[in-house]
């Protein structure tokens, strides 16, 4: 690992200009310090000291078509920080470190091009710094470099399945104060890439909202959603958009170990702000997953429209967590400019705690991939995991992904074995 690079990356947020380095507009200061002064003396008697650890090392191989080098990529990650709560206050400050133990991979920024991409470069960052405030009655105000995570992360989320975290230069606003609704707006002027210190892109600045309107009517939550991406460096432009949409979910039982999971949504996404194309896509979902004991079973359809076909006239999401849509094998993290349409059955069995393994969780998922502009057929993929927990605190997982092509990319396997620990 390049040390240097860690001590300079260190060394443009030192203590004098890390508040200015991590905001940026000056409303986030001010906020701050409003917010601070809002704390009593009261609540000012029992300060908290929460200690902050989570730790993965991960062992991943991919075998793809046109290499004639498999990745192998071992890495270990650490994030260690503190969070001091006072009452209504808590300040919180993280750092993220990743090293690479065996580096016979692409990183995207170590030049190691004969080797497939594993998107985990080494990186030592500030992870998170965030204030927050709850002295407002059902209400939560966040400042600061943060995670943030909506819904199920199709829109915006944290890729936590990578090693470097996402995270957001932000103020979010949670509430609930306003009876049978609940509130979630965000400003986000630059997100953090998972790319590291050495990728052009480690942050991309941006004047972005996230906002989600949403109240629980009998057993159904009905959502409406927008997201304004704007993507400022060059590059990027082409992911600026502006996205519109309904959601509804719910959850009913059935009978004894017995429910039944739907979701249905709609969105629709145009060009926004510096965005160089004029496009207009849709974006639809239908999902039914029913439990039965310790049995599960998925079915999924997700469409990412398209315009014209295009370059970069279908709908994108740059912002989500996309190790989680389309298939574990990410051959689908940009929207191909035919659009997609995923077609995803799967079956999971949760036997319980098994000896000294403890709770064991097994999932098995196959999906189809098509065109959603003409009628193409991408390929198809078969996706299992097997994940045991031997202690609340350790999680191990076995993880793999065959991906075959038909007209799109290349034929891809990855393995992944990977054992975690968080406080």
């Amino acid at each position: 690992m390049k040390t240097h690079r860690h001590q300079d990356q260190f060394k443009s947020v030192n203590a004098s200009g890390l508040l200015s380095h991590l905001s940026g507009p000056k409303l986030a200061v001010g906020f701050i310090g409003i917010l601070t002064a809002l704390q009593t003396p009261a609540q000012a008697a029992d300060p908290v000291w929460t200690p902050l650890l989570d730790a993965r090392l991960r062992y991943e191989n991919v075998d793809q078509t046109g290499f004639a080098k498999d990745a192998d990529a071992t890495t270990a990650r650490l994030r260690a920080g503190l969070q001091f709560t006072n009452g209504d206050v808590s300040i919180l400050g993280e750092a993220e470190g990743t090293l690479a133990l065996s580096e016979r991979y692409n990183s995207t920024t170590n030049g190691k091009t004969a080797y497939p991409v594993v998107a985990d470069p080494e990186n030592a960052e500030l992870n998170r710094l965030q204030i927050q405030y709850t002295g407002i009655d059902k209400t939560t105000f966040t400042v600061g470099r943060q995670r943030i995570n909506i819904d199920d992360q199709r829109f915006v989320g944290s890729v936590g399945w990578r090693q470097n975290e996402q995270t957001f230069d932000a103020i979010r606003v949670e509430s609930t104060a306003l009876g049978p609704l609940k509130a979630d707006v965000t400003y986000s002027w630059a997100n953090r890439t998972i790319f590291g210190y050495d990728s052009p892109i480690q942050s991309i600045s941006g004047s972005n909202v996230f906002a989600t309107l949403s109240a629980d009517i009998s057993m159904v939550t009905l959502e409406g959603f927008t997201f304004l991406v704007d993507q400022d460096e060059f590059g990027r432009r082409q992911f600026s958009s502006q996205t519109y949409g309904l959601r509804a979910s719910g959850k009913f039982d059935l009978a004894t170990d017995t429910s039944l999971a739907l979701a249905a949504g709609y969105a629709t996404q145009a060009d926004w702000k510096n965005n160089p194309n004029d496009y207009k896509a849709d974006y639809w979902l239908a999902d039914a997953s029913l439990t039965l004991g310790k049995f599960g079973l998925n079915a999924n359809y997700e469409i990412l429209g398209a315009d014209t076909g295009a370059a970069n006239t279908s709908f994108q999401t740059p912002l989500a967590t996309l190790h989680k849509f389309q298939g574990w094998a990410d051959k689908f993290l940009t929207t191909p400019a035919n659009g997609i349409r995923d077609l995803q059955g799967g079956a999971s069995y949760a036997p319980g705690k098994i000896g000294i393994l403890g709770p064991v969780k097994f999932v098995v998922a196959y999906h189809q991939f098509d065109s959603d502009i003409g009628s193409s057929h991408y390929g198809n993929e078969w996706d299992a995991q097997i994940v045991i927990k031997p202690r609340p605190d350790t999680t191990v997982i076995a993880k793999f992904a065959d991906y075959k092509s038909d007209t799109f990319a290349t034929d891809t396997q990855k393995i992944w074995i990977e054992i975690g620990y968080a406080l």
